[in-house]
């Protein structure tokens, strides 16, 4: 029988640019609601994620519940989330994709309130994750998706070795009617991916 190993990060404590402290970790049921507040502030503050604060709408509690416990419990997903002042002010995940055709690939994600953009919470995320990437066995390639205008984002991933490979236009129309194209990055990990 195959030994699973749960992806949890227990903790680790950061110094901001700012000076103050902020602690790293995976998720407990305890936060479910801390983190739908934490998405809904996200989402609502920039047209930069996938999904708006409306389209946060319907979620509960209860299915934060649920998805903390899927993570928790889960050999694919790494989710930290970044705690100052014992609150939630940004979540990040690794995805572990796991299909034979796909199992060289891991996808990231990121989502930060804007009062707390510019502080090292992102680059201290993304080395937690990308070293998780590294240490993850047949992992060789590590990508994601970031939305047309988000040159903050685009510079973070810039700095974390990632590059542009494809664009999708006209991904997402905005309630204004104007649209955003998709961008979509990688980062080669092992040698002897093709690149």
């Amino acid at each position: 029988m195959k030994a699973v190993i749960l992806l949890i990060f227990e903790e680790k404590t950061i110094t901001l640019k700012n000076g103050q402290q902020a602690v790293l970790k995976t998720p407990e049921l305890k936060d479910a609601q801390q983190l739908l507040f934490n998405i809904r502030t996200a989402a609502a503050e920039t047209d930069f994620l996938s999904r708006t604060a409306q389209d946060w709408q319907d979620a509960t509690v209860e299915s934060e519940e649920k998805w903390i416990r899927n993570n928790r419990e889960s050999e694919h997903d790494l989710v930290l989330a970044c705690y100052i002042d014992s609150m939630i002010v940004g979540t990040s995940e690794i995805t572990f994709l796991h299909s034979s055709k796909t199992s060289h690939r891991a996808v990231l994600g990121i989502a930060i309130q804007k009062d707390f953009w510019n502080l090292g919470i992102g680059s201290a995320m993304f080395e937690i994750l990308l070293e998780a990437a590294e240490r993850h066995k047949g992992t060789e390639i590590a990508e994601l998706e970031f939305i047309s205008g988000n040159n903050r984002g685009k510079a973070l991933y810039e700095k974390f070795g990632f590059r542009v490979v494809s664009v999708k236009p006209n991904v997402f129309k905005l309630q204004d009617g104007s649209y955003q194209d998709m961008y979509y990055m990688q980062k080669v990990l092992k040698e002897g991916s093709r690149q």
